[in-house]
């Protein structure tokens, strides 16, 4: 067998097995909403767990970075069936289309302003850190 076959079936095997780390994280985000009956979507709570184990350092991102990557990189496809499901609604989408497109677009711009707006916010005060420090202790 190829060494290239080899080392490419070995980064596969890693993406999806840091692909399962994430799922098993969200089904216990899931889980922990459902035995709590908290009014959190599981997939939220998941994230926030993860959020905390990246924090508190039990977990490295490098542990799931390549899966993670490999998710975003493909994260149009998981969008195809959900679009493929909206021509079941052409009866609606002749009444209320412009309404639908119009909501679509103002929420996409707002969220794409958010996002912006926040990265740059964050970028700032990483870039800045030392001196906030330093500001801190004065």
């Amino acid at each position: 067998m190829p060494q290239i076959w080899v080392s490419q079936a070995q980064r596969v095997s890693l993406i999806v097995v840091q692909i399962a780390f994430l799922y098993v994280i969200s089904v216990a985000g899931n889980w922990i909403t459902l035995k709590y009956h908290l009014p959190v979507p599981g997939s939220i709570l998941g994230f926030a767990l993860l959020f905390l184990l990246l924090q508190l350092k039990v977990v490295r991102l490098s542990w799931f970075e390549q899966g993670a990557n490999w998710l975003l990189a493909n994260l149009l496809l998981f969008f195809i069936p959900p679009a493929v499901g909206i021509v079941q609604y052409g009866a609606m989408l002749e009444l209320e289309g412009f309404r639908v497109l119009f909501v679509i677009v103002v929420s996409t711009t707002v969220v794409m302003l958010l996002t912006g707006t926040m990265a740059d916010r964050i970028a700032d005060l990483t870039s800045q850190k030392p001196s906030l420090a330093r500001r801190k202790m004065q």
